[in-house]
């Protein structure tokens, strides 16, 4: 399994129906076919902590079963126009990917 974890910041003047729209688009994305499953989220309103990052605006998870469906993701067409779209309404985007055996 693939754990794919992106973070994005979008950009402070973003009106709250464009991060609205955007948060949908991000959702969209769970329809793609290499995904196994997906959750879309913001910041938890957790205890403040010096080693927890809640400056992102969006966060996705996707679990791939295996770094080809990872691969195939990238490039699928639903993917590729979301970026295409969006990348302009992100100051930043960070993503951690991880595997794992079990």
């Amino acid at each position: 399994m693939l754990v794919h974890s992106v973070y994005f910041w979008l950009k402070p003047d973003l009106p709250e129906t464009q991060r609205a729209e955007f948060r949908r688009a991000v959702e969209s994305l769970k329809q793609i076919t290499a995904v196994e499953s997906a959750y879309v989220g913001s910041p938890a309103p957790i205890p403040k902590r010096p080693v927890v990052d809640d400056s992102y605006s969006v966060a996705l998870t996707i679990l791939f079963k295996d770094l080809a469906a990872h691969n195939s993701y990238q490039v699928d067409p639903i993917h590729v126009a979301f970026v295409a779209a969006w990348k302009a309404q992100w100051t930043r985007v960070q993503i951690y990917d991880a595997v794992s055996s079990t």
